[in-house]
């Protein structure tokens, strides 16, 4: 490796760890919100703008992911529509709520949100509707982040049941290139799928101890076809992206 891959893979190792131990006790909370969701035939939808939609779509039919996931997919706000104008809809007040009302989330459900920067109109806005509806609200997002750049706006940290802080900086990319005064390198995403990863990986866990852990296969995998088949089956009513 050059010294910048190096760093960078370096850099990403050491946060993991040291998330590791310092999200223990969300991550339980977090994990326990959605078996108690999933144990209840309740759903678990999954949102952010601009990169941050990748975690909805990272567990979204996902071999060995949770078939009670729910992505929510709102085009303006991604970025294969116009990376550019995204930023502004993000920023736009009242664009998530009718996006949310046609998905029909429920008392009981769970909505996770990813933000890194927590001050941006739509995640906020997600949050208040979760509330509204009676789910609960878990957020993936940096506080140190959002504590720099608030400036009095509320922040997604301190409207969310369960915060999941990623410890990121501002900013998100975190290694600098010398003499350029350019940083490089985002890990927000890596850090987000992991977490996410790690917790549905925990409920599933706890799921299979009733013999009802409802977990797709990879398509190419002995049997996934029957086993997917049933779980599209059962959980399409729901949602509408399979």
């Amino acid at each position: 490796m050059t010294a910048i891959t190096d760093a960078y893979f370096s850099n990403l190792i050491a946060r993991l760890g040291k998330l590791q131990s310092a999200l223990d006790d969300p991550m339980q909370q977090a994990a326990a919100a959605i078996l108690e969701a999933a144990r209840h035939d309740r759903r678990v939808y999954v949102f952010g703008t601009g990169h941050s939609h990748m975690l909805a779509e990272e567990v979204h039919y996902r071999a060995g992911g949770l078939a009670v996931t729910v992505p929510v997919l709102v085009g303006s706000a991604m970025l294969h529509e116009g990376a550019v104008i995204s930023s502004v809809y993000e920023r736009t007040q009242g664009l998530v709520r009718p996006v949310l009302e046609r998905y029909g989330m429920q008392s009981g459900d769970v909505i996770i949100i990813a933000s890194n920067s927590g001050v941006n109109a739509a995640p906020i806005e997600a949050a208040d509707y979760g509330h509204e509806i009676g789910a609960k609200v878990i957020a993936i997002t940096s506080v140190e982040y959002s504590s720099a750049i608030a400036n009095g706006r509320r922040r997604l940290a301190d409207v969310a049941d369960i915060v999941l802080d990623n410890g990121l900086p501002p900013g998100d990319a975190v290694i600098e290139i010398e003499g350029s005064g350019l940083k490089v390198g985002p890990v927000s995403t890596a850090i987000g799928v992991t977490v996410l990863n790690a917790i549905f990986a925990e409920v599933a866990s706890e799921l299979a101890k009733a013999g009802d852990a409802p977990v797709y296969l990879s398509a190419n995998m002995p049997g996934a076809t029957d086993v997917n088949q049933r779980l599209v089956k059962r959980y399409r009513p729901r949602n509408p992206h399979l």
